[in-house]
């Protein structure tokens, strides 16, 4: 016997989180519960605005089609499948049935990348105490392309300074013209790029990104191209690593896929976030644990929503909602 039931959620922001020009004052999705032979299984379904092609109207309509299939007989891994254009719902099935299939393993990792920002002070005492990654890096992540180039470049090169040990990804949004680019990697010395572990898509196209990575000698890393068709995983001179968003990229099938062709090819694969809930998070991170042991995930959003939801995010202080604050729009006969 099948059941399933679909839930909204509305979880409160900080003040100040700004996506694409728009302010964030919520984040709203919906949340998965299966229940077969004993078993549970949950998954999250969250497009984020202004990244994800699917609204959540629509993504809550492709789910209930998805699931009123399941309850039918239908695989479960199929259904999330053919929602290739809806990524937030195929990962959000792809996860709650996984789960229902003890297929996502339990361990999880609660190690990620930090976002830098906040009172220096504070920052710097803790990157100073991270842990090293498996190559025996302290990893940490920054902003750029918010503001000035020339800025960014000098906030980049006083950490590096800084911190010694420290290793910086980089995440530009393809927000800078190449002259922009330019001027950012001139504040930052020649001894100090290697310890820029890549900068996600500095560039508005591929191509200039590239021609900032061979003039600089900066790693880049592809995150929206690999959302976009045609895209092929691939070694190139340059480029260091993808970035997987599974919440903006698919189902877990998908993912993995990606994630093969990224080792095959030498390159790096890091799963990151798309400021899903703490159970979305929890899920990322028992994935990364799973498919990319070696690669600090980029997981470090939660502390921009008030409230935890369904699960805790390990040693986390915010408060948690549990079902019963969650509205029902969804459920199985």
């Amino acid at each position: 016997m099948r059941r399933a039931t679909v839930y909204r959620y509305s979880l409160p922001m900080e003040a100040g989180v700004v996506l694409r020009n728009q302010r964030l004052k919520t984040r709203d999705g919906l949340l998965v519960s299966l229940w077969q032979d004993d078993k549970t299984g949950w998954g999250e379904i969250a497009p984020l605005p202004g990244f994800s092609q699917e609204d959540l109207p629509h993504a809550q309509e492709a789910a209930r089609h998805g699931l009123s299939q399941w309850m039918q007989g239908a695989s479960l891994t199929a259904v999330a499948s053919a929602f290739s254009a809806l990524p937030s719902v195929a990962f959000g099935l792809s996860c709650a049935d996984a789960e229902l299939r003890d297929e996502l393993p339990q361990v999880l990792s609660t190690r990620c990348a930090p976002l830098c920002h906040g009172d220096p002070n504070e920052l710097y005492a803790r990157l100073g105490a991270l842990p090293a990654d498996a190559h025996g890096r302290k990893v940490a992540k920054v902003k750029v392309g918010l503001y000035e180039s020339v800025g960014d470049g000098l906030n980049v090169s006083m950490l590096l300074e800084a911190l010694p040990d420290l290793h910086l990804r980089l995440d530009a949004n393809r927000s800078w013209t190449p002259v922009k680019a330019a001027g950012f990697a001139r504040h930052v010395a020649p001894e100090l790029r290697s310890r820029i572990t890549f900068i996600e898509e500095p560039c508005l196209t591929r191509e200039q990104s590239r021609d900032f990575a061979r003039l600089t000698g900066i790693a880049i890393a592809w995150d929206e191209s690999v959302r976009e068709a045609g895209f092929t995983v691939q070694a190139e001179p340059g480029v260091a690593a993808i970035i997987i968003k599974p919440t903006l990229t698919g189902s877990l099938m998908r993912c993995r896929q990606l994630i093969a062709q990224a080792h095959a090819a030498g390159l790096e694969a890091v799963i990151s976030s798309s400021i899903e809930s703490s159970l979305g998070l929890t899920q990322l991170a028992r994935i990364a644990q799973w498919l990319t042991p070696d690669a600090v995930p980029g997981l470090d959003t939660l502390d921009l929503m008030q409230a935890q939801l369904i699960r805790c995010w390990p040693n986390s202080a915010l408060p948690l909602r549990d079902v019963s604050a969650l509205e029902v729009i969804w459920q199985s006969k």
